[in-house]
């Protein structure tokens, strides 16, 4: 039987990642039980996808058996979720790994715990890609020049890729226009013309698919083959000064992430609590791949492809944010 979810708590984060500065000192278990058998954290998540894992391993038990109460709070992106973690708001985060590549490279400590998502590595049958109208001339990435991009946030993973694939689309990257959106959004404003085009990931695609909108590329794909795309993390200090916890959070995480990927009847069905995807689309719905371990050389490739789109002040250091 299902156990009941925990702490879901809707939260928007309108901050940047150049808020990250603050100190972590406080960034303590948010709570514990007199007997020091529960402890209750704080995860930062992103209302798509990708984080299905989390839900469904509260849902099973695998974090109470580890004796932490996961409380979960939603955010827009990646970079949003960097800075509350890094000042102790929350023990744990959600994050694309370039958001922590920045982060690291503007020298806010933060360390990825557990891996997080991964592109299916399928050109034209991945969780994200970039759509445009069913009616837009637009072809290609190439026919991006000039045009209107929106992306979840910023300078981060989202306008990275797709830079990958206008440039091996033949086009130019620097002739994009980038806008900052919601996912949960796109969809309205490329159907209302507010946009040309949008990287979107599930479950926004499947809304965009839905209104007949198009597939053009798929930029995870075309960045890195079974490309890492996210990780959950801790401030450096928090990881270090509570290993045992860390160690229990990775543990209880790696039982989720293999059980999404063993029951995607279910991952659909969990969607449905915590996004807007219609009941009707659930069955649409492209999933990605859950692996328990990131792909560095993935992760290699986008830390050299940031770093050309002059993203980092330094290298970042993979070593020390890796798990």
């Amino acid at each position: 039987m299902r156990r009941p979810l925990v702490g879901l708590v809707a939260a928007a984060l309108l901050v940047s990642v150049t808020a990250a500065c603050g100190s972590s000192d406080s960034a303590e278990p948010a709570d514990s039980s007199g007997d020091g058998d529960t402890t209750t954290i704080d995860l930062a998540v992103i209302p798509i996808v990708d984080v299905a894992p989390i839900y469904l391993g509260v849902e099973q038990g695998f974090y109470e058996e580890q004796g932490i109460e996961l409380n979960l709070v939603t955010a827009q992106g990646g970079a949003a979720i960097v800075p509350g973690v890094t000042s102790g708001q929350y023990q744990f985060g959600f994050s694309n790994v370039t958001s922590l590549m920045l982060a690291q490279s503007n020298n806010v400590p933060v360390k990825a715990v557990a891996n997080g998502v991964a592109s299916t590595g399928e050109d034209g049958a991945d969780f994200g890609g970039i759509v445009v109208k069913g009616d837009s001339p637009l072809e290609s990435a190439a026919d991006l020049e000039g045009k209107k991009v929106a992306v979840n946030t910023l300078k981060n993973i989202g306008d990275t890729s797709v830079r990958e694939s206008v440039r091996k689309a033949g086009g130019d990257p620097d002739a994009v226009e980038f806008v900052e959106m919601a996912f949960d959004q796109m969809p309205a404003a490329l159907d209302q013309g507010q946009i040309d085009a949008a990287w979107v990931v599930e479950p926004a695609l499947a809304v965009v698919k839905s209104q007949g909108g198009r597939v053009i590329a798929s930029n995870f794909v075309d960045l890195a083959p079974d490309l890492t795309v996210a990780v959950y993390f801790a401030s450096a200090e928090y990881a270090e000064k509570n290993p045992e916890l860390v160690a229990k959070f990775q543990e209880a995480t790696k039982a989720s992430l293999a059980y999404a990927n063993n029951n995607p009847d279910e991952v659909r069905e969990i969607l449905s609590s915590y996004t807007k995807i219609p009941a009707d689309l659930l069955s649409e719905i492209t999933l990605p791949k859950w692996p328990t371990e990131p792909n560095r050389a993935s992760l290699d490739t986008l830390a050299e492809l940031g770093a050309n789109d002059g993203l980092f002040s330094t290298e970042p250091d993979l070593d020390a944010l890796l798990p």
